[in-house]
């Protein structure tokens, strides 16, 4: 069902303050940054092997990262998990009782497919379902 770790997901406050410490410090390299509009965030993406980083700062004091700030703090936001075809594991997840946050797939960044589902079904970690074109 699950092909491997995709991304993992990393609100920050300052976008540009943070690829900082990633590149500097820990020598990772920027691939690139993008503006989801509908999730109201701005995305850089650091490659890491076989995944990467996503930092995700609000574009919007309503967007869902401005609101995991403002209860949580920055850090690990969600983890994202790579798989084949996500109508069919949405499908899967909710015959055993997942609860969803999304009930079919939407538009992320890097032009991927994504779901999640509710922390409350998944041990307190918000989970992403992500579907990419390779």
């Amino acid at each position: 069902m699950v092909n491997k770790l995709d991304h993992i997901g990393i609100a920050v406050k300052d976008l540009e303050e943070s690829v900082k410490f990633y590149e500097e410090v820990l020598g990772l390299k920027l691939q690139g940054i993008e503006t989801v509009e509908e999730q109201k965030v701005k995305v850089a993406f650091l490659p890491l092997g076989d995944t990467e980083l996503e930092l995700l700062e609000a574009t919007s004091p309503d967007s869902p990262i401005a609101k995991f700030i403002e209860s949580k703090g920055q850090g690990v936001q969600h983890l994202a998990f790579r798989v084949d075809n996500i109508e069919k594991v949405l499908g899967e997840m909710k015959e055993k009782g997942i609860r969803l946050i999304d009930e079919k797939p939407r538009y992320g960044a890097g032009g991927a497919k994504i779901a999640f589902l509710h922390p409350k079904s998944t041990n307190g970690v918000l989970v992403e379902l992500c579907e990419r074109k390779e």
